[in-house]
């Protein structure tokens, strides 16, 4: 008998030890169920242990996975010698070789006979092994071989898996947690939440548009974990845990339950808060506050609907393009945007143009750009892209322009940080709905443009921008990375990426200020607009419309109807004159306290055991 497929758990004779992590929470929620570990490439490899009887057949596969590898890698040596020449081929040699290798052979069956596991573990724990003692000998030729020992990895691991040829997802026999290293925003956003009830990946962080796409989804996710995959391929139940950052390793029938009945009762206060979606959106001394919905995916305007929003804040399009083998052409994105404007109604509705780069990648960039790029994050990313790319740009910039004749809409650019920037997008526009006109589709003529504030130039430089646009919205995700040089999907400093940070909300009163004295609205659209604890000091700054995931509305709605705008404004003041992020954030949590004391109440359940990694610093 085989392993178990992903998803399948195979029986084994004894529980292991629960095991408690901590990572970062990037998507609220509780899922749990039997696990299904991804490899580097995305394959699903077998969970739980052998029986007894099995370990015989798993010593004969292991030795078909090796015999097929090394075949394949000699073939391969042949075909590259034909074309290349035979030093190039030297290279494909010498992984036969290495996979041919007795020792490989002897330390792999020896784990398989001693700890009853998989094949594929067992090749992973060796080779990793190898590939850890090469990178430990800085200075020496012999750490670049930790490449080829993974190469040779993945090469075994393929023929052991079969390949895989369609997606992971399709070889589930039923819902599973997934863990992996990192999923991507596109390998985010192809979850099928029925599937994948909830993942947790060893790198990431809360900002980061895989946590985005998790958040849009509701699929409870929990990112930052470091290296836990050695211990959770062997694991069959996890419990993923996206209020507190936690993810539990064979948890025992106690913690099971007690985490089942978390879920029950987040499941009926929500609904409670759903219910109060209705009325309008005012603190209780009478100002009115827009909450809107952000959507990555055109299938989640109803839900903003039912949970009350007062519009799209921000749509974002690069999800149309991340799992599309080419570029989605005009009539395919018009039907889209187009989709989503008559589903709201007459409500307006922003849609960014595209914000591709940094970690959104995809395969079909047609020699645009520089090809893989040393630092992305400040690199040919977002609007800098489109301008060079006007074979993407234009077909989308004209759906846009034609789904606005259908309804309220506003076109936002993203990642603006100069003037000469938005000009050049200003003129692509104009010339297209003049092209528009001139076919005889009718588009508006005062159709709102705005820009995202994402950057400390555009903060800085806000007066003179404001002359130009209908609107602001600040991308506070980017603005905090940007402003406090942290990378937002880098789990290592996820300590240092705080939106508590005072010279943030310094940039961001400087953003509303700019905006007021123009007299064009300014709203926040990131992380930072669908987080209760800072949804008073926004308030308290000038800022009159929030954009959030639809998930998050009912809380914040909930927040602005029990607060004051004085005590808000007075809270907001109090928070520029303090000078660290711990000082900003305990001064929220008590507020916050006061005004929603349940909001910041989030115990885990009784029982759970202290966690075995530490939480990210508050500052």
């Amino acid at each position: 008998m085989r392993p178990s497929s992903a998803g399948n758990p195979i029986s084994r004779p004894a529980r292991r030890p629960m095991q408690v992590l901590r990572g970062i929470a990037i998507s609220p929620g509780i899922a749990q169920g039997p696990v299904v570990v991804l490899d580097r490439r995305g394959l699903a490899l077998p969970t739980g242990a052998l029986a007894e009887e099995d370990v015989s057949e798993e010593l004969i596969r292991l030795g078909a996975g090796l015999d097929a590898a090394r075949a394949a890698a000699e073939a391969d040596a042949v075909e590259v010698s034909r074309r290349l020449g035979p030093q190039y081929a030297e290279i494909l040699s010498a992984h036969a070789r290495m996979i041919a290798d007795p020792t490989l052979n002897r330390e792999a069956r020896e784990r398989v006979e001693r700890d009853r596991i998989p094949a594929e573990h067992a090749v992973l724990e060796v080779l990793e092994g190898y590939a850890a003692r090469l990178e430990r000998l800085q200075g020496s030729r012999l750490s670049a071989r930790a490449a080829d020992v993974r190469d040779i990895e993945d090469r075994i691991l393929g023929h052991l898996a079969g390949d895989q040829p369609e997606p992971f997802q399709e070889r589930l026999a039923g819902p599973s947690i997934v863990l992996a290293h990192d999923l991507s925003p596109s390998e985010a956003a192809g979850l099928d939440p029925r599937l994948v009830p909830g993942f947790a990946t060893e790198a990431g962080g809360r900002a980061s548009h895989t946590a985005i796409v998790a958040a849009a989804l509701e699929v409870p996710a929990v990112a930052g974990l470091g290296p836990i995959l050695d211990s959770a391929r062997h694991c069959l139940w996890a419990i993923v845990d996206g209020e507190q950052g936690l993810v539990i390793l064979d948890p025992d029938d106690q913690t099971q339950e007690q985490y089942r009945q978390t879920a029950a009762d987040r499941a009926a206060r929500f609904q409670i808060l759903a219910r109060q979606a209705e009325g309008p959106d005012e603190t209780l001394d009478g100002c009115r506050v827009d909450l809107w919905g952000n959507i990555e995916f055109g299938g989640e305007a109803p839900a903003c609907l039912e949970r009350g929003a007062a519009g799209i804040g921000l749509f974002r399009t690069e999800f149309l393009f991340l799992n599309a083998s080419e570029p989605p052409g005009e009539e395919e994105q018009f039907a889209a945007y187009s989709a989503v404007v008559r589903a709201m109604a007459g409500r307006p509705v922003t849609i960014r143009t595209l914000d591709l780069g940094a970690d959104k990648i995809v395969g079909y960039r047609r020699g645009v750009g520089p090809g893989p790029e040393a630092n992305p994050a400040l690199g040919l990313r977002s609007l800098r892209l489109s301008l060079r790319d006007p074979e993407i740009f234009r077909p989308q910039i004209r759906a846009l322009l034609r789904a606005s004749a259908l309804g309220d809409v506003r076109i936002l650019f993203p990642l603006v940080s100069t003037l000469p920037e938005l000009r050049a997008a200003r003129r692509i526009l104009e010339e297209t709905a003049a092209e528009l006109r001139a076919e005889g589709h009718s588009i508006p003529r005062s159709l709102p443009v705005g820009v995202m504030v994402e950057v400390p130039a555009a903060a800085l430089m806000a007066d003179h921008l404001a002359k130009e646009v209908d609107f602001f919205s600040i991308g506070t995700n980017d603005l905090i990375q940007y402003t406090l040089a942290v990378d937002r999907t880098n789990e290592t400093v996820a300590d240092l990426y705080s939106a508590a940070d005072p010279s943030v909300l310094r940039l961001i009163a400087m953003v509303v200020a700019a905006a007021r004295d123009r007299g064009i609205p300014a709203n926040v659209c990131g992380a930072m607009g669908g987080d209760p604890l800072f949804a008073m000091v926004l308030l308290g700054l000038g800022i009159r419309q929030l954009s959030m995931p639809p998930h998050q509305l009912p809380e914040i709605k909930r927040v602005i109807r029990n607060s004051r705008l004085a005590d808000a404004e007075s809270l907001a003041a109090e928070a520029l004159g303090l000078r660290t992020a711990r000082e900003v954030a305990e001064r929220l949590e008590s507020m916050l306290g006061r005004v929603v004391p349940e909001a910041t109440a989030r115990p885990v359940p009784a029982g759970t055991p202290a966690p075995s990694n530490r939480a990210p610093n508050p500052d």
